[in-house]
């Protein structure tokens, strides 16, 4: 059996133990990022991630050997891996991560993650060879006023492909950074589950709509169903007064709630009954108040205040006007 170094050993022994005393475990790629972003990035994590880069091999093998199910993370090793270990949720783990990226202007060879596009407007370049390494690129662009102005939006490379040499030198010219340099969570282990990062990657706006929209069906459900909870009993206390209310009023039952619309409203039948009637049958004051209703009728639409008082002094009538057709 070969011999195997003690800090090999040391190594592999310090990734399984961070593996077995944390409750999510995760492989990050750390390609590409320079060495400042990258401490800038592991201050973001503060105290609530532990960062360990190490040799695939090594990873490997601590995962083996961890008394967790954790093995299929060995799946998601790509580019410079390391592990993350941390007790924090695994989706604010990955916004953090995301949080902390930053721009980067376009290498030749890389891999666009978007649609590239030069908005159209002014630059800064005045009339020269940099004309000609526009349009080069693929970018639509004519001297005009003394500058240089790219005339319509250009999409110079779409997601997916590869970033052509002149087009990453004409981006950087153009102060375009189209990359993101940070750290990239591939892969999250809690407990038996493994979560990738399409998983992890949540529109946040998007996810509190669904949970209102489902809120909002489930207490409608409730109530529906005559459910009692929290949320539920007030808009069923409410639904049951409105219901009741409705019911004594359409019944004539007279309580505190309803007797003055049960008289406004026998008021209003009462006028409507003796407009039906001949003059012989109806006294001066009867008269009057007919007459003080087509008056009311054809009076321009008053504002709010006004109806509410009208309606006011025309309940209080109610009683008076029933006597003068019953009395």
């Amino acid at each position: 059996m070969p011999h195997v170094a003690d800090w090999k050993k040391e190594k592999v022994a310090d990734l399984e133990n961070l593996t077995n005393t944390h409750e999510i475990v995760g492989i990050v790629n750390l390609a590409d990022i320079p060495a400042p972003q990258l401490q800038t990035m592991r201050r973001s994590l503060g105290k609530d991630a532990v960062l360990r880069m190490s040799r695939k091999n090594f990873i490997k093998i601590a995962l083996e050997q961890s008394d967790k199910d954790v093995e299929g993370l060995a799946d998601y090793l790509e580019g410079q891996p390391a592990m993350v270990f941390t007790e924090m949720n695994p989706f604010k783990l990955f916004k953090i991560l995301e949080d902390s990226k930053t721009e980067a202007p376009a290498k030749a060879g890389s891999i666009a993650p978007a649609d590239i596009v030069v908005p159209a407007g002014d630059t800064s370049f005045p009339p020269g060879p940099i004309l000609g390494e526009l349009q080069q690129a693929g970018i639509p662009a004519k001297i005009d006023k003394g500058k240089i102005v790219v005339t319509d939006d250009a999409t110079v490379v779409s997601e997916g492909e590869e970033i052509p040499k002149n087009v990453a030198d004409i981006l950087t010219k153009l102060e375009i950074h189209p990359m993101e340099v940070g750290i990239d969570l591939l892969a999250v282990c809690e407990g038996d589950t493994i979560y990738t990062a399409d998983v992890l990657k949540i529109d946040e706006e998007e996810t509190r709509q669904i949970i209102a929209n489902a809120f909002q069906s489930a207490l409608n459900l409730s109530v529906f169903a005559g459910i009692l909870n929290s949320e539920s009993t007030p808009v069923l206390i409410q639904k049951a007064a409105n219901e009741a209310l409705n019911l004594a009023l359409n019944a004539n039952v007279l309580t505190s709630e309803t007797t003055d619309k049960i008289l406004a409203k026998a008021y209003s039948q009462m006028l409507a009954l003796a407009s039906q009637l001949s003059e012989d049958a109806t006294d001066d004051e009867l008269k009057d108040k007919l007459s003080s209703q087509a008056t009311v009728a054809a009076a321009p639409v008053a504002d709010d205040n006004d109806d509410e008082v009208e309606e006011e002094d025309e309940e209080v009538s109610a009683a008076a006007g029933l006597g003068a057709l019953f009395g």
